[in-house]
């Protein structure tokens, strides 16, 4: 991913937290000669040496699954908050742009046996059960509903980079940052308001 340096994001606490809050990835890697992308949940974890991995799965009958046994380098890309920014917002003429906040990571996939796979299925299932009124537990569920397990390819996947932008308006004096983050408060507009949030936390 092309960062400009002043865009670029090294802080690998908010990395690692900007992963756990927007953990609904794109998968991408060669599959049958061409480029394949799998819109997937991802958890950020450690293996047993302690190094941070993502674990995920995909479905048997996904030819991505397949094309793991041959071809195990992937790009796991991680979106956020994303706004128009309007050039009309500042107090010189300039071109309208685009903020956001993006985290590129890549990887080699190791693919896991079954028990391997529930265990990864209920890390998964308690991250986001967790706010549930009446939470979901996989050790809870049917012997007939676990069959379903079979059904996937569950994995790991080591971390060989991470790239991190978060743009932001950052070439902006402190004037027009402000009235940036102003007019994207004013739209109503959650990612807007998402983006205005982060600017505020950035320039503080």
């Amino acid at each position: 991913m092309y960062i400009p340096e002043l865009y670029k994001n090294e802080n690998q606490e908010e990395i690692q937290h900007f992963i756990h809050q927007n953990g609904f990835a794109v998968l991408i890697n060669q599959t049958n000669g061409k480029l394949w992308a799998t819109h997937i949940p991802l958890v950020l974890d450690l293996n047993e040496s302690g190094k941070q991995i993502l674990v995920g799965h995909v479905s048997k009958l996904n030819p991505q699954a397949e094309s793991f046994k041959t071809n195990d380098e992937v790009l796991a890309v991680f979106s956020g908050a994303h706004a128009y920014i309007s050039s009309s917002w500042y107090d010189h003429e300039n071109v309208p742009t685009w903020n956001y906040l993006a985290v590129h990571v890549y990887g080699k996939v190791t693919i896991y046996n079954h028990e391997q796979a529930v265990n990864s299925l209920k890390k998964l299932v308690d991250k986001y059960e967790a706010k549930s009124e009446k939470p979901v537990r996989v050790e809870a569920l049917s012997e007939k509903t676990m069959r379903e397990a079979r059904g996937i390819i569950a994995f790991e996947i080591e971390i060989t980079a991470i790239e991190a932008q978060k743009k932001l308006s950052q070439n902006r004096d402190d004037k027009n940052y402000k009235n940036i983050v102003s007019e994207l408060e004013k739209t109503n507009d959650n990612q807007a308001i998402a983006v205005a949030n982060e600017m505020k936390e950035n320039r503080k």
